[in-house]
């Protein structure tokens, strides 16, 4: 193993990120400093990867982070953006930061890292050439080369098997191919030579993939294979200092991905976990980093290190760990005089760690508002507590954002007496937003712009405000970082952490993503400007598609207060004819433009998001028609289905299911069943019969895709139906008429080819594959290269009314504003009215 100078200051930027990703400070106990230090003697990292969120095995990657004591990282190629939301509403984009923190906060939780690529998780691939080729092949594998050549693993673990294309997700295929093949080019300078320069070659000593019985088919297969390349590791480890077991840790990070619905219970006992070695030597034993030096001495002159940090491992005072901070600083500044490389970066950060926590010592910076405006006011308060009796000093607390009082004497900080200063300069100096990076430049179908090389990968940037602590300890001299944050008490909650974020000084929004012309009359459109400081004077303009009309063409606003909202009205007339495009905001404050939309996005397992996206709404004039009225809606796991019926003209009711009682059905003229309720109401279970018994009366039931594992009931339809896991992943893919005369095709709107131009992501998932002859399939459809699937639609007669079920996409087209999905739904909701 080997690496190449690096360049610092990205590297620097990356381990400060990482440490403190959470908004709420660390606050160890004795038990668990002790665990940090020994994780601080050593010097051995793993890097495990996978395609999306909820892939990684935590119970592997929490072995390494706590057992072993290895730095741990998880690199999931995408942000998970093209899943589903158990938890809410957000899809794509949204989805994606939410699933981007619920990974950092499963990190939180095991104890270890989190990297990504720039590649976007455009939903199910049936096959690693597609999924590389709207990735980007050669994009996303610099990006792996460049989050490898970073990092530094000795070891690296693919989830999946590179060596069965087409068997499983291609996504996950992809992310085993993309490993091995980085593995070659990783220490070849003249393999993406930016990051060979910014971080050096580095060639980790061996490559595994994490297989288990599941690989094999069976548990019996995997009993009968030959395992002589396997390396068997008992994960089931207990650990007395944290009260917890491997696996009861394993479980709690994997709840973290609660927007998939994977609460997990923890497990006890012994647990075995098998990896094959892929590349490099095999080792003898089960220690996956045998032959590698994962002592100080790793270091050049390290072992000077290490005979200061080994004896307070092995005679740790938990009473008092701030006895040891004297020895702790003679290291950290025998640390601080070796050459500079990978490894001191590392260990420096951690070593500081470690004096603060065994001190006690609570710094914070926290600002008196969530948001500002660039060169807007605000105030920011610095906290700063020794709670033992070592010997420290606070020197000066310096800021390039904000400016604090130099003190002219050192400052005592004596134990358990809190010092606190104000900052003295109120104009806030930050330019830079602080959404979401990988949502500021836009992209493509399957990767996402980022224009500066040294935040790919990053989960986020954090370290945006710096607060600088310059302190002497034991009579040495050491500084510690802060990021300015906001807190707040909740009468509930209590304390609340929440992210410092520099915000536009307006945003707008339009309420309605898709705006259903389904005649020529003009509506009105309402625009909500939103202040992000106070006293704000502007103009509000509409950019719109050519042959759409506009009035008026430009309205004022004023706001006073901060946070304060004003909603402006246009008039929109649409041309006579089929038209498509989007709806712009720009305000004007000033000699300032603003083109964004401010979305936040609060679940109490994840810090506080505020998301900034171009605003904007797609505006659609669709010829369409429709019969029936009332609609009753049934929740599921989540969509935006009831929203895009109200654009084109129905009513519609949400459906409680206390409220599905054969009384209440009889004034709605069709009822649509949610994403994914059979998975997820488990009352419907108890409510079919009444739905049945509505069909049979004449009324029309349309039900939308669920899974087929984990049904509530087998039960869901009238006549028998089976459901599968065939999908159509190409939203390109040609469509068969089945039944061209069936009223669904040419009632009240005739359904052409056209209809399925521009559909997004994909056809459908879960189709049926069985089903009752009193069903009719409406169309067939087929990825490349394999058989037509015809369970898409499925139509039956049941007595005097009808029961739809179609695993179409629905809750993705609608939203998206494509025409031929709303005049096809149009037309199932229309059957016998």
């Amino acid at each position: 193993m080997m690496y190449k100078k690096l360049r610092k200051i990205p590297f620097l930027f990356l381990i400060v990120s990482l440490s403190i990703t959470a908004q709420t400070p660390k606050k160890l106990s004795a038990s668990e400093i002790y665990h940090d230090l020994q994780k601080l003697n050593f010097l051995g990292s793993a890097l495990y990867i996978a395609a999306h969120p909820d892939d990684e095995n935590t119970r592997l990657i929490s072995y390494l982070a706590n057992d072993v004591k290895a730095q741990t990282a998880y690199l999931s190629i995408t942000r998970g953006d093209g899943g589903q939301n158990l938890i809410g509403t957000e899809l794509s984009e949204l989805l994606g930061v939410i699933r981007t923190q619920e990974l950092l906060a499963a990190r939180r939780t095991d104890g270890g890292q989190q990297f990504f690529t720039r590649a976007n998780d455009f939903g199910y691939s049936k096959h690693p050439d597609e999924t590389l080729s709207i990735w980007n092949k050669e994009e996303v594998l610099g990006d792996v080369v460049q989050n490898i050549r970073r990092f530094q693993p000795d070891i690296i673990i693919n989830r999946f098997n590179h060596r069965t294309p087409g068997s499983t997700h291609g996504h996950h295929t992809s992310s085993a191919m993309l490993s091995v093949e980085a593995w070659d080019l990783v220490g070849d300078a003249s393999k993406y030579p930016n990051s060979a320069n910014t971080y050096g070659t580095w060639q980790p000593k061996r490559l595994f993939f994490n297989t288990s019985w599941w690989f094999y088919g069976s548990r019996e297969n995997f009993e009968k294979a030959d395992k002589s390349n396997l390396v068997s590791v008992e994960t089931g480890s207990y650990f007395p200092g944290l009260g917890l077991s491997n696996g009861e840790i394993a479980a709690l990070s994997r709840s973290m991905h609660k927007s998939q619905g994977f609460g997990n219970t923890g497990s006890r006992g012994n647990e075995t976990e098998y990896l094959e070695l892929l590349k490099g030597e095999m080792p003898k034993t089960a220690n996956l980093f045998e032959g590698i030096n994962t002592s100080w001495s790793r270091l050049e002159g390290g072992e000077k290190i290490g005979a200061i940090l080994y004896p307070i491992e092995e005679n740790f005072n938990f009473k008092d760990p701030s006895v040891h901070i004297p020895k702790l600083m003679e290291a950290y500044e025998l640390l601080q005089e070796l050459p500079e490389s990978h490894w001191k970066t590392i260990k420096i950060a951690s070593l500081k760690d470690l004096i603060a926590q065994c001190a006690g010592l609570f710094l914070e910076a926290v600002s008196n508002q969530q948001t500002v405006a660039p060169k807007d006011n605000v105030k920011v308060t610095v906290e700063a507590i020794n709670r033992s009796n070592a010997d420290i000093q606070l020197n000066s607390v310096t800021s390039s954002v904000i400016s604090f009082i130099a003190p002219l004497v050192v400052t005592p900080l004596k134990n358990n007496e809190k010092y606190t200063l104000e900052s003295t300069e109120f104009t806030f100096s930050g330019k830079e937003f602080t959404a979401p990076y990988w949502l500021n430049e836009g992209g493509s179908l399957g990767m996402y712009r980022v224009a500066n090389e040294d935040l790919r990968g990053l989960p986020e940037r954090t370290h945006l405000f710096p607060v600088t602590f310059n302190m002497t300890i034991a009579g040495k001299q050491i500084s510690f970082e802060r990021n300015i944050t906001y807190k707040y008490n909740d009468p509930v909650k209590g304390e609340v952490y929440q992210p410092f974020d520099v915000l536009p000084v307006v945003t707008t929004s339009i309420p309605e993503k898709v705006l259903i012309f389904s005649s020529n009359e003009p509506k009105e459109i309402s625009v909500i400007v939103k202040a992000g400081r106070e006293n704000i004077n502007g103009t509000l303009s509409l950019q719109h598609p050519r042959g759409w009309e506009v009035f008026p063409q430009e309205q004022g606003f004023s706001i006073g207060a901060k946070g304060a909202t004003q909603t402006l009205t246009f008039k929109i007339t649409p041309p006579k004819n089929h038209n498509e495009g989007y709806l712009k905001p720009l305000a004007q404050v000033g000699d300032s433009f603003s083109d964004k939309e401010l979305v936040t996005i609060e679940y109490d397992h994840i810090p506080f998001q505020n998301v900034l996206l171009p605003s904007q709404a797609k505006i659609v004039r669709i010829p369409i028609e429709k019969r029936g009225q009332n609609i009753g809606y049934i929740n599921g796991a989540g969509d935006a289905i009831p929203e895009s019926l109200k654009q084109i003209g129905y009513t519609v009711t949400t459906i409680a299911p206390s409220e599905i009682t054969s009384e209440n059905l009889q004034q709605f003229d069709a009822i649509v069943v949610g994403i994914r309720a059979y998975n997820t109401v488990s009352e419907l279970e108890f409510k079919q019969t009444i739905l049945n018994e509505y069909v049979n009366n004449g009324g029309t039931l349309l039900v939308q895709y669920n899974t087929s594992r984990e049904l509530i009931t087998e039960n869901f339809a009238p006549l028998p139906l089976k459901l599968s896991r065939d999908r159509v992943t190409d939203e390109n893919a040609s469509v068969t008429f089945l039944d061209p005369n069936h009223p669904v095709l040419n009632s009240p709107n005739k359904i052409t080819q056209k209809d399925f131009e521009g559909w997004v992501q994909e056809r459908g998932l879960y189709f049926p594959n069985e089903w009752d002859a009193a069903y009719t399939p409406i169309l067939g459809m087929k990825d490349k290269n394999e058989a037509q699937t015809t369970g898409s639609l499925l139509v039956a007669k049941y007595g005097e009314g009808y029961y739809v079920y179609t695993g179409l996409s629905f809750f993705r087209e609608l939203p998206a504003g494509v025409s031929g999905a709303y005049r096809l739904f149009a037309n199932l909701l229309s059957l016998g009215n």
